[in-house]
């Protein structure tokens, strides 16, 4: 078994030219790994089931293929009967095979990705900062680096499918992969690799693709700081590094004197914190979950120190040691006498290694709480480390003083001993209820009332005796917020953002109530989350609004004028459509930067942004680089959700790739230059823009206002059986409403992904661009805002890439089971409709015409994922007839579970 077998003389007789030549084009290296690692898959399969097994799957496989590249009815049904031969054993079996084919597959992908980047020159940010200094000098780009951040949120939203067990199977055998592609690797260390590989796939094979249990949200932290070790502290150095080379005169000199680049690298967290819908998520959660992340994160400090600190055998003779870190050991001998002696032993005359060592045990007492001996804050160890550095520049040994040493302190300036700030997020609703508990229905602070709400917020509220759990429950989690901050610094826990923010009053409320919480008051920022298009058409004017509040006033004091505001992609492409939600966002970022600017306010925009095109997705660098003039300003701050945090920081490598092209990008779009260009083309298409928007959002909500669509939505897709998918400890819905508006965005574009026609990532783009195109020269004036407007050319570009994971036949074969035949045939029209213009704007023949690798490995994939898909569809349509037995129902819902863990990793997004 294997995703470029040899083919075979059935194969040769369907196999189209397309797909012979994307198995051609596919890089040799790609290739012999994706054969190896479905080969030794096959001898697993008949290890554990016998030549039977392997047989059924080759002969679901060839179906599909034949199916694909000679359509007819006969084959059609080919296949069909393939899949109803099985029983269900025997189909989850083979459905097991194919999502394990997929994960090995996939891997085989991401190492060649690996490859590839180990022989890149750091080409964006060179390209950045060459731009910036031709275009507009060396002092902006000091500038623009001074006040430059960069803040990836990870968030545990559910859109991970793979238990992490498959995830720590999957490094195992990349490890072994490597081992056995090594261009140096004798006989023996190929042969040891290849037995291993077999071991590894084998325990793979064996793994159980289902969680058992839902994940509570302490798993999902303990998650995180998984990609914490592995991958993120040891990252932000090297990316650091990458920028101090680009930036320097001389590359080679880099590491010899004091780097000009600051820690602008900031890290977040809903992890324990995002109580928004979920009810496992309380104040105790949020303790734990900041205990969690502080001990990984003292503990990585500890290591890194120890290894430095063993390393600085530098004799005083050669580095003589200045007073000041003299006098500095001095007093930590004082604190700690036994330590001191031994290290006066084993490292006599090296005072350089004696103090790192004496860092360490103090980042010990830290750790374990010895209050005594333990650093304060973050700022502490900093000065500590920077008195060694200082100490072995004076004493000529400047390479030791900005090598290792120089890497750490950005570690602990980035990190911090909270590791990221873990950021509280809840429901507007949810605000207004507690207070309407804690002050009495008829208060006009609940009415809304701005004045009654600043004097809450102010002077708080006695709480009465009784009030209800949920009440409580919000109380706690201001307290606890005040909990975490005292323990380990104001930066820690202070960003409290509003979910569905409709009003000043909401912002208020939370300011109200953490004033009843904490009578002595607490430092909160409470951030507005923007999210449908009527909210977000209405953001400016509720922060203008705010201003006339004191609460807000004086957190934009107590920030220096600095404020943050969230715009949600999600739940705005949900609610327009996404033509009409990327639009509308866009024009919402024009206008909340125009607001702060008039204000002297320094505007933060946090984008919450998905994994898929359907929710905010695509090229992190490229979005960075379509967002309106003057929005972005040296600042950049996303969430980073389910599968997107292992792609983009599961490798060490690709994670860095990843943020030097965000960095790279925040910089270009915070020029002069770029904003002028970007503006002029806005200016330019403005007309376009609105007419491409009013009728893909009218053309949206023709479709899901159609009577009875939500539960066509039920019946075409595996939504209610997602339910059961153990992926996150959050609900699929806000409410027990059937509603596609209670229905969270993460689940809405992950059942239109498992049904091949993943609709939220175009739907409603066909009728705007044919509106546009059918007007005098609208068709040339598409192509020419394709070619010089970044934010239209990434709407069609994305829109491109979710068309091209779209198939029409399987599509169809979903769409049947809602037995609405005017709704499918809506969908298929809309969907010819969007390619046929996305194809003609672009100028191009097919889709990803222009993107041949992407377009090689979705020609190459499809076939495999029409297995599954196929396997699926026998499930569904026995569940949608309603006529089996609750036993047997059990065995189809576990089917459909099984398929849809395989084709979201054949599709490689789920949400």
């Amino acid at each position: 078994m294997a995703l470029l077998p040899e083919p075979t003389h059935t194969d040769m007789a369907v196999v189209s030219a397309g797909r012979r030549s994307a198995r051609d084009q596919t890089p040799p290296r790609l290739r012999a790994d994706v054969r190896l690692l479905g080969e030794l898959l096959g001898r697993i399969l008949v290890e554990d089931g016998g030549e039977d097994l392997l047989a059924d799957v080759e002969r679901l496989r060839q179906a599909v293929i034949a199916a694909r590249y000679s359509p007819s009815t006969e084959a059609e049904q080919a296949v069909r009967d393939v899949v109803e031969s099985f029983d269900l054993d025997r189909a989850e079996v083979v459905a097991r095979a194919f999502t394990v084919y997929f994960h090995l597959a996939n891997l085989a992908e991401e190492q060649h990705r690996v490859r590839k980047l180990r022989e890149y020159d750091m080409g964006s940010l060179r390209q950045a900062v060459d731009a910036i200094v031709s275009e507009e000098g060396a002092d902006t780009l000091a500038e623009d680096l001074a006040g430059l951040v960069v803040h990836p949120v990870l968030t545990a939203h559910p859109t991970e499918a793979r238990r992490r067990a498959v995830v720590e199977a999957l490094a195992r055998i990349t490890e072994q992969l490597d081992r056995h592609g090594e261009p140096e690797a004798g006989s023996l260390q190929r042969d040891d690799a290849y037995r291993r590989l077999a071991e590894e796939i084998s325990i793979l094979w064996r793994t159980a693709q289902l969680r058992q249990s839902r994940p509570g949200p302490l798993d999902e932290v303990r998650a995180t700081m998984a990609v914490f070790d592995e991958t993120l502290f040891r990252v932000v150095p090297r990316v650091y590094r990458s920028v101090e080379a680009a930036v320097a005169a001389d590359p080679l000199a880099v590491g010899r004197s004091a780097p000009s680049i600051p820690a602008f690298l900031r890290f977040g967290s809903w992890v324990g914190g995002d109580r928004d819908g979920n009810p496992h998520v309380t104040a105790e959660v949020t303790l734990q979950a900041m205990g969690i992340q502080a001990d990984h994160v003292l503990r990585a400090l500890e290591n890194a120190a120890t290894r430095i600190g063993r390393s600085l055998t530098l004799d005083d003779d050669t580095t003589p040691v200045d007073a000041a870190l003299a006098a500095s050991i001095a007093r930590d001998a004082q604190d700690f006498p036994q330590l001191s002696d031994v290290l006066e032993r084993t490292a006599q005359n090296e005072s350089h290694r004696q103090k790192m060592l004496l860092i360490v045990a103090r980042i010990v007492a830290t750790r374990l709480g010895d209050a005594k001996h333990a650093y304060q804050d973050p700022s502490q160890l900093i000065d500590d480390l920077r008195l060694v550095q200082c100490s072995l520049a004076d004493g000529g040994a400047d390479r030791v003083a900005y090598g290792e040493l120089q890497q750490l302190i950005w570690q602990a300036e980035t990190f911090g001993f909270h590791l990221a700030q873990l950021e509280i997020r809840q429901h507007s609703a949810v605000h207004r209820a507690a207070l309407a508990d804690i002050l009495g229905a008829d208060h006009p602070a609940v009415s809304g009332d701005l004045a009654a709400l600043d004097a809450v917020a102010r002077d708080g509220a006695p709480l009465p005796e009784t009030l209800t759990e949920q009440t409580v429950e919000v109380l706690a989690t201001f307290r606890a917020i005040g909990a975490l901050m005292a323990k380990y610094g104001p930066g820690a826990c202070n960003s409290y953002i509003v979910s569905f923010t409709r009003s000043a009053a909401d912002l208020a409320t939370v300011h109200a109530l953490a004033r009843c919480a904490v009578p002595e008051g607490l430092a909160l920022d409470a951030v507005p989350l923007f999210e449908t298009g009527e909210d977000l058409a209405n953001a400016a004017v509720v922060l203008e609004e705010s201003l006339q509040l004191d609460c807000m006033r004086s957190q934009l004091a107590a920030a220096d004028q600095r404020l943050e505001v969230m715009i949600g992609y999600s739940d705005s492409a949900k609610d327009v459509g996404p033509v009409s939600a990327a639009l509308a966002l866009y024009d919402t970022q024009a206008k909340l930067a125009d607001w702060a600017t008039r204000h002297h306010i320094a505007l933060t925009l946090f984008h919450g942004r998905g994994g898929a095109l359907g929710r905010g997705g695509g090229p992190a660098n490229r979005a960075v680089l379509s967002q309106a003039p003057g929005s972005v300003a040296g600042r950049f701050k996303v969430t980073e959700q389910g599968e997107v945090i292992f792609a983009r920081y599961g490798n060490l490598p690709i994670a860095q790739r990843h943020l030097e092209q965000v960095t790279s990008a925040v910089l270009l779009a915070s020029t002069p230059a770029v904003m002028r260009r970007a503006s002029a083309a806005a200016d330019t298409f403005a007309g376009l823009a609105q007419q491409l928007a009013d009728a893909a959002r009218v053309a949206y909500r023709a479709l899901v206002d159609t009577e009875d669509f939500a539960a066509y939505f039920e019946r075409v897709s595996p939504i209610e059986e997602l339910s059961a998918l153990q992926i996150g400890s959050r609900p699929a819905r806000r409410t027990t409403s059937k509603r596609i508006e209670d229905l969270r965005a993460i689940p809405w574009v992950f059942a239109w992904a498992q049904t091949r026609c993943n609709l939220p990532g175009w739907y409603g783009l066909g009728s705007g661009l044919a509106a546009v195109a059918e007007t005098d020269g609208g068709l040339e004036q598409l192509r020419d805002a394709y070619r010089t407007w970044p934010l239209f050319g990434s709407i069609l570009d994305n829109a491109e890439m979710s068309l091209a994971k779209t198939d029409r036949l399987i599509a169809s074969e979903y769409l049947a089971l809602g037995e609405r035949p005017d709704l499918a045939q809506r969908i298929m029209e809309e969907l010819d409709r969007t390619t046929h213009f996305v194809l003609a704007i672009t100028e191009h023949t097919r889709l990803l015409q222009d993107k041949n690798v992407l377009s090689w490995a979705v020609e190459l994939r499809n076939p495999y994922v029409d297995a599954l898909s196929q396997l699926q569809l026998r499930a569904l349509r026995a569940l949608r007839g309603g006529q089996v037995d609750a036993d047997e129902k059990v065995r189809l819902e576990r089917l459909v579970l099984l398929t849809v863990n395989g084709v979201a990793a054949g599709l490689q997004n789920t949400g």
